[in-house]
């Protein structure tokens, strides 16, 4: 019989603020942090509005002697860093980073602590490789190749690589927590988080670690994420509008894009035996895990998103109508969410259109990697709380989805589906069933 898995700490960095508790007010009280960039200067984009984490830095949540390892974190490697944290707080664990004073002994051996993270492309800062390219200009003040290779590129800084690898989300968790068991990245867009929660599961069951920080993070509110992020056509053209929902709107067949965001989502996975050995209190059990992989370019109907929910359903022991709400990827994108239907529909049938869809794109925008990890959390804390959210939305969604506004309303969850696709053809499902849900 294999080890039953439960989440038993919930950490999120988003516009709404630092911790679960900020999300989840925000989303109960309808509100969406979505508004002109102001990071940097988006004038130049025909998309200007994003979901950004005002006055944060990972300075307030690591130990004094690990601060100047935050000049070597990118944005991303920051954001994880605060979710970790706060899932750490929230599960009640002492680890290496909250026994700063060297003394005390962590909750569990750090051979036994695993860490999967999910992680993005991430972005380099413009002004580091801008004073990098001025170095390699030609006497005709043309960005110069040869230059460049000869002597430009020795002007980056030198831990430049250290700061931008996908891994070192993972890589400064584990450091600061103490997580020597098993540990990995995956890099699969908006999949990441719920692929990374799925093989911190697998870990956990089979026995290679009791608890995992598990989830994901990323950023492209910046001038290379957004680009990449325009270029291929998923963002709203919004010019200087400031009226964010006019172009966050999911599973509207209308919509011209969705909106960016940047944020992470972290859950303690903790084995059910060793949890309840500490007496740790348990938000909600993860009872089933998924995959599938469509083709990158998938048409209106993606049965492979389908795949991988079924393979969820069936990991957890239920059907598809044990299922009582459901955290979709709901971007926005009309070619995705089109697509998302299609395969939600494959599953549920007309049952779908009974079934409150949780979105919070028009909330907090698109996370892109880091998607997965806070719809998880969203997904534990509709479980832990019994209640669903609010929903903002600007206009109507497809008729048979129950993806309209809505306010927050208290309801009997026992099993709650958290699903997503890729933008590189990647699904994800997993399970969050009430702690009960295995009685």
């Amino acid at each position: 019989m294999r080890r039953a898995v439960v989440i038993t700490g919930l950490g999120a960095v988003s516009g709404m603020g630092v911790g679960a508790a900020p999300l989840w007010q925000g989303l109960c009280a309808g509100r969406s942090c979505l508004g002109p960039v102001t990071r940097f200067d988006a004038s130049g984009f025909e998309s200007r509005l994003g979901g950004e984490v005002k006055d944060f830095s990972a300075k307030d949540f690591v130990p004094k002697h690990y601060r100047k390892a935050v000049k070597v974190m990118a944005r991303d490697i920051e954001l994880a860093v605060g979710a970790a944290d706060a899932a750490v707080k929230d599960a009640g664990l002492l680890t290496r980073a909250t026994l700063d004073d060297d003394t005390g002994s962590p909750t569990y051996p750090p051979e036994r602590t695993g860490c999967q993270i999910g992680a993005g492309l991430i972005a380099a800062e413009s002004d580091e490789l801008a004073a990098a390219f001025s170095t390699a200009v030609d006497a005709g003040g043309r960005f110069s190749l040869e230059l460049w290779g000869r002597t430009g590129m020795d002007n980056m800084t030198p831990l430049w690589m250290l700061k931008y690898l996908p891994n070192m989300l993972a890589c400064h968790v584990t450091i600061l927590h103490g997580a020597e068991g098993p540990s990995n990245t995956i890099t699969c867009a908006e999949a990441s988080g719920l692929l990374s929660i799925g093989e911190s599961m697998r870990v956990i069951q089979r026995g290679a670690a009791d608890m995992c920080f598990s989830g994901s993070a990323e950023s492209k509110v910046n001038h290379m994420g957004m680009l990449r992020m325009e270029l291929a056509g998923r963002l709203a053209p919004t010019g200087d509008s400031t009226d964010a929902l006019r172009f966050s709107r999911p599973f509207d067949p209308s919509s011209t894009g969705g909106l960016l965001g940047e944020g992470a989502g972290i859950v303690m996975l903790e084995s059910a035996d060793t949890a309840a050995a500490r007496g740790a209190r348990v938000h909600a059990l993860l009872s089933g895990f998924g995959a599938a992989q469509s083709f990158p370019d998938y048409g209106d109907d993606d049965e492979s998103y389908a795949y991988a929910i079924q393979a969820a359903l069936a990991d957890a022991g239920i059907t598809a109508n044990e299922i009582d709400a459901i955290v979709p990827l709901a971007l926005g994108v009309a070619k995705v969410d089109t697509a998302e239907a299609a395969g939600l529909r494959r599953v549920f049938g007309p049952r779908l259109a009974r079934i409150p869809l949780v979105t919070i794109t028009p909330a907090v925008g698109n996370l892109v990697a880091g998607m997965g990890g806070l719809q998880a959390v969203v997904g534990a804390l509709c479980i832990a709380a019994q209640q669903l959210p609010a929903r903002v939305h600007g206009t109507r969604p497809a008729p048979d989805l129950l993806a309209g506004a809505a306010p927050t309303a208290p309801a009997n969850l026992r099993h709650v589906l958290v699903c997503s696709a890729s933008q590189g053809g990647h699904n994800a499902a997993v399970v969050i069933s009430r702690p009960d849900a295995a009685t």
